[in-house]
């Protein structure tokens, strides 16, 4: 089957991964954030939330709604997927409209209650140097609860970047992988720069930290909300084409609690569109 040439009605028949259909990118922002507090609301308050940068248009809406709803963070610890680094390794400073950390703080936490927002040990970014701890402090917290994410153009999940043909690594070990530092994909490079630093992709940085397949794959609940024009070749390469490296988001066809969701638009894009 060519993932190209099937119809919006077979793409959806044939989807190795469950597929659902929301009505605009803005209902995806919003279920996200209900997701987020029903979570913690159904586990006493208590939850450990793998969160992306990417999308981000659920984190205004999920401040607005803590604060409403006085939502206590205390017991709750949310983990970034993910953060860009510099020709050193070292994470890129907050001040960088790149930077993780920097729109984390500024589109969610400065947002909260200080009242209700939880203390910063809770709100964690892996950290070159510090992988095994918080791979180590991830498992000690009982896993998470959930991650809701987005899918690269080449089918990365945080930055779980697919491997090189020439590379020695299996599925399986593929899977296993966990939390590292490693070369940014030109793949992501080049579009990631394009929508985020107008094309000025030799300041792009070259490398990242990212959680391992192995820690988001764990996630209780694994969700990938896909709603940009230029996801439609990998959404339907990783529904439609068993599971493998070259196209990491493709491991949710093995999650037992696993969903893709995509906007009504997307659904219907085809070549000729």
């Amino acid at each position: 089957m060519n993932p190209y040439q099937v119809s919006a009605e077979e793409f959806l028949r044939n989807s190795r991964i469950p597929i659902r259909v929301l009505p605009t990118e803005i209902d995806m922002y919003e279920e996200m954030a209900n997701i987020i507090i029903s979570t913690i609301q159904k586990n006493n308050g208590h939850a450990v939330v793998i969160c992306p940068v990417g999308p981000i248009g659920q984190y205004p809406i999920l401040a607005k709604k803590i604060n409403e709803q006085h939502v206590n963070l205390r017991n709750v610890w949310f983990l970034n997927m993910d953060e860009y680094l510099d020709c050193n390794d070292r994470p890129i400073p907050d001040t960088n409209p790149l930077s993780f950390h920097g729109i984390m703080n500024r589109l969610l936490y400065s947002q909260i209650d200080p009242s209700l927002v939880m203390p910063p040990e809770q709100r964690l970014f892996p950290e070159p140097g510090q992988e095994t701890q918080i791979d180590a402090l991830l498992e000690k917290l009982g896993g998470a609860d959930c991650c809701l994410t987005g899918v690269g153009i080449n089918g990365h999940i945080a930055f779980n970047e697919p491997p090189t043909p020439e590379e020695s690594i299996s599925d399986e070990e593929f899977r296993r992988c966990p939390t590292r530092c490693l070369d940014i994909s030109r793949e992501t490079i080049v579009n990631n720069g394009a929508h985020k630093i107008h094309g000025a992709l030799d300041i792009f940085p070259r490398r990242c930290i990212s959680l391992g397949m192995k820690q988001l794959l764990a996630a209780r609940n694994l969700k990938v909300y896909l709603y940009c024009d230029w996801q439609w070749g990998i959404m339907r390469k990783i529904a439609l084409e068993p599971a493998s490296r070259f196209a990491p988001a493709s491991f949710l066809q093995l999650h037992s609690n696993s969903e893709m969701v995509i906007t009504e638009d997307l659904l219907r894009m085809s070549l000729d569109s």
